[in-house]
């Protein structure tokens, strides 16, 4: 046997599971190509509800291009909800974003809440092609569910 042949396992050897991880890994590039770039905000909100659900607040959209924007956010809806709260260091990850500017707009949004004290609230909106994965923390007492919308606009 060869010294090579003895460093580098024959295809067989590797193991079923690395072989979609590197599969993954090589599509990687591609889709990052194609124009897609990673984009974050980070806001704070706050807002009351009794059967009409409101909430609004400021934040920051990044890039990792590099491009990053100042943005109002906003909630409204309706539905079955009663109560009061705030977030602070709340957290969203888009998907489908080729350009800082796609994240702007009206997302749809449904959700069921309950909390006192303390409550979270994680939440994934959509807007045609894109998502947006929310997760915050905050105050106040919350009860119900809702439906309605999530805005993003420059501030």
């Amino acid at each position: 046997m060869s010294r090579s042949s003895r460093t580098v396992p024959p295809l067989r050897l590797i193991p079923r599971v690395a072989l979609p991880c590197l599969l993954a890994l090589a599509a990687a590039p591609a889709a990052h190509a194609a124009g897609d770039i990673d984009c974050r905000l980070r806001f704070d909100m706050s807002g009351w509800s009794a059967f009409y659900k409101t909430a609004s607040g400021t934040g920051t959209i990044t890039c990792d291009d590099g491009s990053s924007l100042a943005v109002k956010v906003s909630s409204k809806g309706g539905g079955l909800t009663f109560g009061k709260s705030k977030i602070e260091g709340g957290v969203g990850e888009f998907s489908g974003v080729g350009n800082i500017r796609e994240t702007l707009g009206t997302y749809a949004a449904a959700e069921a809440h309950a909390g006192a004290v303390k409550s979270s609230q994680a939440q994934v909106v959509t807007k045609g092609e894109v998502s947006l994965a929310l997760a915050g923390t905050g105050k106040g007492w919350d009860l119900g569910v809702a439906f309605g919308n999530f805005v993003i606009e420059p501030r």
